[in-house]
């Protein structure tokens, strides 16, 4: 009975706080910043990609980022982005692209402010102590998925390798395709360790995280599958919003995240407020 009603608190202090400081209106600042800033952050990554001689990112960028979307969502966007991306463009510095770059940088900085609300902290840094860290982010998340590109050029020669050595591994080589599924989740998980860890204001140790990333992760999963099933059975979308409704859905499957990821860090402060009054308690 301790443990339910400790859940029923929990629960209630985060869905409480998330509902009074505005956590809808955030998730949906969150969801346009996110689309907003997805095209920006893939152009400049591609774009510094080829720069680096690695032509072959933009199908691993857009499998990265995809794969762990829904069919229904990611394919008319997937698409659109491969149209954007395969686009030849000169010099690497340019006008465009470092606009690419800060509106991508927006995108982190919309996380920060709504993982700021979520774990009820002010932000204490400077202007350009935290846009220098969104750039960071960028940079780094560009460096990661370039070497991810690079990894995956290489495994079919390594795989070819590996079968002619070790002939027992040869039913094993046409799982490529959940290669990048684990790959593409990999990336997600860490990017969230990240993010809860290093963006909001204040320190935190694993512990105190781990409990909203596993139920941001649950719950995109569930979501998602949710409404997937809803537009493959049930949608008028198409209808509704003619040429505009892959850009619709996608707004709103991004929104749908958006709130789990916010509710996410409402958890992990929900949490951690539960602690420190049993602790007082305790003393």
């Amino acid at each position: 009975m301790r443990k339910v009603a400790a859940t029923r608190r929990i629960l209630a202090d985060a869905i409480g706080h998330f509902d009074t400081d505005d956590g809808w209106s955030m998730a949906s600042h969150l969801a346009l910043s996110a689309l907003i800033a997805l095209f920006p952050f893939l152009i400049f990554a591609t774009a510094l990609a080829s720069f680096l001689g690695a032509n072959a990112f933009a199908d691993t960028a857009v499998h990265l980022v995809f794969d762990t979307w829904p069919r229904e969502i990611a394919e008319p966007i997937a698409r659109e982005v491969t149209n954007v991306l395969t686009v030849q463009r000169g010099d690497f510095l340019t006008i465009s692209v470092i606009f690419a770059a800060f509106f991508a940088s927006n995108g982190i900085e919309a996380l920060r402010v709504s993982l700021n609300r979520a774990y009820r902290v002010a932000e204490s840094r400077s202007l350009i102590m935290r846009r220098l860290q969104s750039f960071a982010f960028v940079l780094i998340a560009t460096m990661g998925f370039l070497a991810i590109s690079i990894l995956l050029v290489l495994a079919p020669l390594v795989a070819r390798i590996a079968e002619r050595e070790f002939i027992w591994l040869a039913p094993y080589m046409g799982t490529i395709t959940l290669w990048r599924y684990i790959i593409a989740s990999s990336v997600i998980v860490v990017g969230l360790v990240c993010v809860h860890f290093w963006l909001p204001a204040g320190k935190r140790r694993i512990r105190d995280i781990l409990p909203g990333i596993v139920f941001t992760l649950v719950g995109w999963v569930a979501g998602s599958t949710i409404f997937a099933t809803y537009l493959e059975q049930f949608s008028t979308y198409v209808s509704t919003y003619a040429g505009l409704a892959s850009i619709m859905i996608a707004v709103i499957f991004l929104y749908i995240i958006s709130v789990i990821f916010i509710l996410g860090g409402e958890l992990n402060a929900a949490i951690r407020r539960y602690r420190e009054a049993r602790a007082r308690i305790g003393s």
